[in-house]
């Protein structure tokens, strides 16, 4: 979902790089590839606008994801910077300026002796305030997200915390992960769906070994919302954060009905990275079968078993690709307090 960076490896010596429009990198001067050819690693890019102008005087802060390396410098008259001496590791970048919002690359992960290009840095004009980014504010930026997924809401009633309009929004780290989950299985409305579920269960006779009235219904609904419980905080909270993988969607909002479409499909199986890469939405499979798994501990003795655990998991899998439909075509519409709104271009 994010442009991955062109990396030039091994030994860098003084001349030229190929053309950047030829190779859809972002070059670099002469002299500061000759310069970084003594240091063990560097990082390069150009700060751009959305119409391709370059940005001179942004801000921009390298942080070492292990805390070991964190400079700060602003882009020359060209949009160009470089960082050079680093040492091998993990490091993000983050690109500010007067009047312009916030960049956030994915993780890079440089090895010794890379000279690694950075392309697509693009920052968009700010909407509200300026930002002001410091090597410290990773993790502001990862609450900022939080709350203002927590003010989404379809009609101002619906949540929808877990629907991202800013396609460049920066990861969330893993105490936001699980705050945006108990916040959503704790909301109000979260209680009222599982009222209709055991509604209907109840008028056909799902699961008879619940017995019928009061305590046929009360099981019913137990057994309904915790399967809503475990599935979301295993799927959302306890795998994202130990796999770094982002549980929300991404909101296209750009190019035709079937591209949209598909996308929205495949954000059930594949997902975003905190790094940016794409990858197979083993968080959310494994929080669905876990949740079907223990769903074996309350649901009546006869229909335990494997057939329950896959059923309950593929049907959560089935229901989280139509809720996605759902979130491109139709939720997006009628969402109330969105900040920001960054889609993707067509």
């Amino acid at each position: 979902m994010c442009a991955g960076a062109q990396t030039v490896s091994g030994a860098i010596n003084g001349h030229s790089l190929p053309n950047p429009q030829a190779n859809n990198a972002v070059s670099a001067p002469e002299g500061r590839i000759a310069q970084a050819a003594g240091a063990s690693a560097a990082i390069s890019g150009t700060v751009m606008d959305p119409n391709g102008s370059e940005v001179q005087n942004a801000d921009v802060v390298l942080k070492s994801l292990s805390g070991t390396e964190n400079r700060n410098e602003q882009s020359d008259t060209n949009g160009e910077f470089t960082f050079t001496g680093l040492p091998a590791g993990d490091f993000k970048l983050m690109v500010s300026g007067q009047g312009w919002g916030t960049y956030v690359s994915p993780e890079i992960e440089l090895h010794s002796g890379e000279f690694h290009i950075v392309p697509k840095v693009v920052v968009s004009p700010a909407t509200s305030s300026v930002v002001r980014v410091t090597a410290n504010s990773s993790t502001e930026l990862s609450e900022e997200q939080a709350q203002i997924a927590e003010q989404q809401r379809i009609l101002g009633v619906f949540p929808n915390f877990y629907t991202s309009f800013d396609w460049n929004a920066a990861p969330l780290e893993s105490k936001q992960k699980f705050e945006l989950a108990f916040r959503s299985i704790t909301d109000p409305v979260e209680f009222a769906g599982p009222v209709f579920v055991a509604g209907f269960e109840q008028a056909a006779n799902v699961f008879p070994g619940y017995g019928q009235g009061a305590a046929g219904y009360a099981k019913r609904y137990g057994a309904a919302y915790a399967n809503s419980f475990t599935s979301k905080l295993f799927s959302n909270a306890v795998y994202p954060s130990l796999f770094h993988q982002d549980p929300r969607y991404f909101y296209k909002g750009s190019g035709g009905f079937r591209a949209r479409a598909l996308y929205a499909m495949s954000a059930a199986m594949i997902t975003r990275s905190d790094s940016g890469r794409k990858e197979l939405n083993y968080s959310y499979f494994l929080g669905t079968f876990t949740s079907g798994g223990l769903s074996n501990l309350y649901y009546p003795p006869e229909n335990r078993g494997a057939l329950l655990t896959f059923t309950n998991g593929l049907a959560d899998i089935a229901g989280d690709a139509g809720a996605n439909l759902l979130r491109e075509f139709v939720f997006s519409r009628f969402t109330t307090r969105v900040t920001g709104r960054k889609f993707p271009r067509p």
